[in-house]
């Protein structure tokens, strides 16, 4: 590890790690809750079948962390969701296949990602705007590609993703210790210095722009990878599927201890944001929480994981 890396990992670490033995009690608390209300959970097709559904959400908040992280949001997750789905299933039934396929939707969404993070990076824009504009653009894209429901995955490649075996965990697995190894390097732990202290990571090294660059990127790929995941399950494509993974990537980022201005948070704690979401929504509906008290719930919660963290830092400071 060379002697950049090394500064910036201790300059980030403390902040990092703050946060989560509450979020992983928390986690503890609510699967322990949707074991007792849904023991099936415990067989292995239970598992899978959880795995699947909480996966894409998973994949989302990631990419949304990643822009948090980097003290950025994107507006623009559900559409490229839906665009990672609708190009899943225009082209992995014809002469391309599934690689290509899935090397499609791969490279659209990081060439899209890399694009709004040169517009945000080099033009100066925020990114709450650029990705706002970029979400019309994206959902027309979709719609032209796929103007209504359709397509077709091929049904050995739904089986694999989709099937009672829960290769949604290990696709999981894979992608945090990709994560952990990007970490490593210069590049992974400037996004937490330019996020934390754009000036500050600047003076030591680290090219924040490209840093930026780098993580929209990242969001789009992981975004269009759901999609297709997404279409995979469902067996087709849907130009409007993604539309609930904006607000809900942002729900489980924040659920994860992940700050909004930047350099707070870790990839643990939006993974368990995500699952705490998904095993939120589970717990209610086995409750008999009708739909608008679900949506009602998930607020409070949301409004509470970001406003206690701050009283209880100001009591502390008081």
């Amino acid at each position: 590890m060379s002697a950049l890396t090394s500064n910036l990992y201790i300059a980030v670490q403390g902040r990092r790690n703050r946060g989560l033995a509450g979020i992983y009690l928390l986690v503890f608390l609510l699967v322990a809750l949707y074991i007792f209300l849904s023991p099936g959970i415990l067989s292995v097709a239970g598992f899978s079948k959880f795995t699947q559904n909480w996966f894409p959400l998973a994949l989302v908040t990631l990419a949304q962390a990643l822009l948090m992280l980097n003290g950025g949001i994107s507006l623009a997750i559900g559409p490229m969701v839906s665009l990672g789905a609708v190009i899943a299933a225009t082209t992995m039934g014809g002469a391309l296949g599934v690689p290509g396929g899935i090397v499609a939707a791969a490279i659209a969404g990081l060439a899209l990602g890399a694009l709004m993070g040169l517009v945000v990076a080099y033009l100066r824009l925020p990114a709450i705007i650029v990705t706002l504009a970029s979400s019309f653009i994206i959902g027309g894209i979709a719609l032209i590609v796929l103007p209504r429901p359709g397509g077709i995955i091929p049904p050995w490649f739904s089986d694999l993703l989709a099937g009672n075996v829960p290769t949604a965990f290990l696709l999981l697995v894979l992608v945090l210790v990709a994560w952990k190894i990007f970490l490593m390097t210069p590049t992974g732990l400037g996004i937490y210095a330019a996020g934390d202290n754009p000036v500050g990571a600047y003076r030591s090294g680290v090219s924040v722009d490209r840093v930026k660059l780098m993580a929209f990127a990242l969001s789009g790929l992981l975004t269009a990878l759901a999609g297709l995941f997404v279409a995979a399950q469902t067996g087709s494509g849907d130009p409007v599927i993604g539309t609930p993974f904006t607000l809900n990537s942002i729900a489980g980022a924040v659920l994860g201890g992940v700050g909004f201005l930047g350099g707070k948070g870790t990839m643990r704690g939006a993974i368990c944001g995500s699952l705490i979401l998904s095993l939120m929504i589970n717990v209610m509906f086995f409750m008999g929480f009708p739909p608008v008290a679900q949506y009602v719930a998930q607020g409070l919660i949301i409004v509470g994981a970001v406003a206690i963290p701050n009283l209880v830092a100001r009591w502390r400071r008081a």
